[in-house]
């Protein structure tokens, strides 16, 4: 799921939360993206270097929620 979230959106679809991931791929990252264009514009290009932190934010959170797809029982394993 983090090495999806290359795309933001795409981890959070994996792992079962649809309409964060929507959000994100349709909202999120062109207003991010644009907030970022913005602050370069007054900040001499250092206002880039938040694109990534973004980007870094978005890859933790979707390592740290919990997975809302569920294996099915037969799927589990042996039990011992």
């Amino acid at each position: 799921a983090v090495m999806l979230s290359i795309v933001p959106g795409l981890g959070h679809i994996y792992k079962g939360y649809r309409l964060i991931g929507l959000l994100l791929i349709f909202f999120g990252t062109p207003m991010a993206v644009s907030l970022v264009l913005l602050i370069a514009t007054g900040t001499a290009g250092f206002g880039f270097f938040l694109l990534p932190v973004y980007w870094i934010a978005v890859m933790v959170h979707v390592w740290a929620i919990p997975d809302r797809v569920v294996t099915a029982p037969e799927d589990e394993g042996e039990q011992y």
